[in-house]
């Protein structure tokens, strides 16, 4: 038995109870897919679909954001201004928690909504006006990137117990994937023909559609006789939660770990990537739109393959990883592919490698590492939900963007190296990240058994 439900033996993981109430016909459908419950069909659809609003959303403004960066900046600039992330973070993170200690729920979600849809309407004026912002615009997309993402899950961990969230994150998390992939698609298709300053005002519209889906979803279930009140949070904040939880830290070592490990790739595809715009547009001045459209158009492709593969991986593989190797089982496929993959580029950095290998380490990471994270906090506290979430999906990612521009900046400018010998160095920080999963599963262990 798991969390009182009966598990099957059918392809995906099947649970039963005696007594269950019959299924309508759209729990029927959902659970060709996935086992939904009579009476939760409503709200797993309104959650795919708001997470799917949402990814589409980023992926329009994140190709923004690498044509922007990448031709106001350099490869090198992109990865320093990952740090202006991490310093803003750790000031962001205690103001949310005391936020979330003076408000409900409800409240809660629609202040950030609003607060990051105001700021896409400013950067779009700004950027119509002429203004240079590919650096603030790049540090505000990380913030908003791990802001509403992390929130969303908050809010669909607070929603369902382990047992529900163990079935359903799976199916919700189709929707992130396939939202992720058209939105790339998309904006990789439209890239060379508008600015960048149109998917800003497209995100923010899209922004303001999740929050309405977000408050209809919490609308119901704050109807539920069984549900919590929605109430605000207790006083203290996420880092001091961390600190008293080794549970939570190292899913917070974990998240550093990862963002160590792919921000260094990534500096390797941008660098790559810049040089071939060079040569297949030209390295003057006047050749800025031609290198923008370029790297808009790469961008835009990378990213549509990245989540096609992602939604693949969401929808035919995380159920049956969940059921056959449990959450903690699931913990070790990205690590083991980013070993493979760096193991390759430290003899043969080339960008076609480079490509391949990115794309199969994101596509891992946005849907099995993704659904996995986000079911460890199944068996924590409310306040952990919000708040040491908030801290480890934010100012911890970041922090391995830190670590990765403090990497970067040794390598190219201290000690010199080829990219090459730069993922040789890659190599050993997913060995140590394979080590920290495995204290992570002993940890998930002894928290079962508590």
């Amino acid at each position: 038995m798991v969390g009182g439900e009966q598990q099957s033996h059918a392809s995906f993981p099947v649970f039963r109870a005696v007594g269950e109430p019959k299924k309508n016909a759209l729990e029927k459908t959902l659970s060709l897919a996935a086992d939904v419950r009579a009476g939760e069909g409503i709200n797993v659809v309104l959650l795919a679909l708001n997470v799917f609003m949402l990814l589409s959303a980023y992926y329009m403004l994140k190709t923004a954001r690498e044509a922007l960066i990448l031709t106001e900046g350099t490869a090198e600039v992109k990865s320093y201004s990952s740090g202006a992330q991490a310093v803003l973070l750790a000031f962001l993170v205690p103001f949310y928690g005391w936020i979330a200690s003076k408000v409900g729920r409800g409240k809660l979600l629609t202040l950030t909504a609003l607060f990051f849809f105001s700021n896409l309407v400013v950067f779009w004026i700004l950027g119509k006006a002429g203004a240079r912002e590919g650096i603030a615009y790049f540090i505000w997309t990380g913030v908003f990137n791990t802001f509403v993402v992390s929130q969303f899950w908050q809010f669909a961990n607070d929603l369902f117990s382990e047992s529900q969230g163990k079935r359903l994150f799976p199916i919700i998390g189709v929707g992130s994937s396939l939202g992720a992939w058209l939105g790339a698609k998309v904006a990789g298709d439209l890239a060379g023909a508008w600015e960048p300053y149109t998917f800003m005002i497209i995100g923010a519209g899209m922004l303001l559609g999740c929050l309405g889906l977000t408050l209809w979803v919490n609308t119901r279930s704050t109807a539920a006789p069984t549900a919590p009140p929605d109430k605000p949070l207790g006083a203290e904040d996420g880092f001091a939660l961390l600190l008293k939880d080794r549970y939570l830290l190292f899913i917070a070592f974990t998240v550093l770990l990862l963002n160590l490990v792919n921000s260094s790739g990534e500096y390797m595809v941008s660098k790559l990537v810049t040089q071939e715009a060079e040569r297949v547009a030209g390295a003057g001045a006047e050749f800025a739109k031609a290198r923008r459209a370029f790297v808009g158009s790469f961008y835009g492709d990378y990213f549509a393959w990245v989540n096609l593969l992602g939604f693949l991986f969401q929808t035919f593989l995380v159920s049956r990883l969940f059921r056959y190797v449990n959450v903690t089982g699931a913990l070790f496929m990205l690590p083991l592919i980013s070993l493979t993959g760096y193991s390759i580029l430290a003899i043969a950095p080339v960008l076609s490698l480079v490509r391949v290998a990115k794309i199969f380490e994101n596509a891992t990471d946005y849907s099995v590492n993704n659904t996995t994270r986000n079911a460890l906090f199944l068996r924590t506290s409310r306040e952990a939900k919000y708040k040491a979430k908030a801290a480890i999906d934010t100012f911890f990612m970041r922090g391995g963007d830190v670590a990765a521009a403090g990497a970067v900046f040794l390598v190219t400018q201290q000690w010199k190296l080829e990219l090459g010998q730069f993922a040789t160095i890659v190599v050993g920080m997913v060995l140590v990240w394979l080590y920290i999963c495995w204290r992570l599963k002993a940890l998930y262990a002894e928290r079962k058994e508590a």
